[in-house]
């Protein structure tokens, strides 16, 4: 496999998004990037969308194109860590800590590498984090993953592919929506938290009570990589079967490239949807990676494509 250096990736938009801070709880960031890229580019889409952001809706940003039925949601957050008090981390989320990986954030005195280091009590076995760097961040300071890019021609890897690519999808999928919603939420790694009041405000408003998550899963025993997207039909939460079988059918009858997945725990943004106060269907669609919450998420580019043609085809036939 040869390594893309020498000119631009066909993904430098998704290598662009996995280096933006954007740590649960201080998505705005991203929010920005996105909102710039959106008003830049929505004049090539096929159908305009209506913007909704503010302060009433917090970090979250909200795409309405045409007569919506069925809104995709992609979280802008990702995991990392929180400095607590000298070189004490608190994980946000669940990375996967080992020792040695490279650390990044600012303060008010600038921006600094760092190290993680894990440490275990010899007679309880009791796991801390810590960071190793010149100087001690600021209390509170987030740290998140050091980025670093790396593509084959089959594959590309770097941190945070979760959800990086699910919002990338969803941009390629906003370049020809005629209708839909496309929902860019915060949160999701640490709890959640937004989801549910943009349920309430899209079925009261705009009658939608479906939805896609844009989102990662991982590879597994029964999940290959470049053997397409997965239809996810559980995970720590049940969709209701039959729509799920409605997905189903309509990929089989485009001939879409998909695998189903099923799985007894990890869970998404669905799990606001499936338990605030009115009755929506969801279900999870989206590539598989390697190497799930550390540094090195991995995604074989078939599937980044294949995720895109399905979520393309079920948004128009849902």
């Amino acid at each position: 496999m040869k390594t893309t250096t020498s000119t631009i990736s066909k993904y430098h938009l998704l290598q662009h998004m996995c280096a933006i801070h954007s740590p649960s709880g201080n998505e705005v960031a991203m929010k920005q990037f996105l909102l710039d890229y959106i008003r830049k580019h929505a004049s090539t889409w096929k159908t305009h969308p209506k913007i909704i952001e503010g302060d009433d809706w917090q970090d979250n940003l909200i795409l309405v194109f045409g007569k919506p039925r069925t809104a995709v949601f992609a979280h802008m957050d990702s995991i990392g860590f929180t400095v607590r008090y000298g070189k004490q981390l608190v994980k946000i989320g669940g990375p996967d800590c080992k020792t040695g990986m490279k650390l990044v954030g600012a303060d008010s005195k600038g921006r600094q590498e760092a190290e993680l280091v894990v440490k275990q009590d010899k007679k309880s076995g009791y796991k801390s984090l810590e960071y190793k760097a010149k100087r001690d961040f600021e209390r509170g300071t987030e740290l998140v993953f050091k980025p670093e890019w790396r593509e084959t021609n089959t594959h590309v890897q770097c941190c945070y592919m979760d959800n990086r690519l699910g919002i990338y999808n969803a941009l390629k999928l906003a370049e020809d929506l005629k209708d839909g919603v496309i929902v860019f939420c915060t949160w999701e790694e640490h709890g959640g938290g937004s989801v549910s009041y943009i349920q309430r405000f899209l079925q009261k408003k705009y009658k939608v009570r479906q939805a896609l998550i844009s989102d990662i899963s991982w590879i597994s025993d029964g999940v290959h990589e470049g053997k397409g997207p997965v239809i996810s039909m559980r995970d720590s939460l049940i969709p209701r079967r039959s729509y799920v079988n409605k997905i189903i059918a309509i990929a089989k009858k485009q001939m879409c490239v998909y695998q189903l997945e099923v799985e007894g725990s990890g869970g998404s943004d669905a799990k606001e949807l499936q338990m605030a106060e009115y009755a929506w269907d969801w279900c999870f669609v989206g590539a598989a990676e390697q190497n799930v919450h550390t540094p090195d998420e991995k995604v074989h580019k078939k599937d980044i494509e294949g995720m895109i043609g399905l979520y393309k085809v079920l948004m128009t036939a849902l």
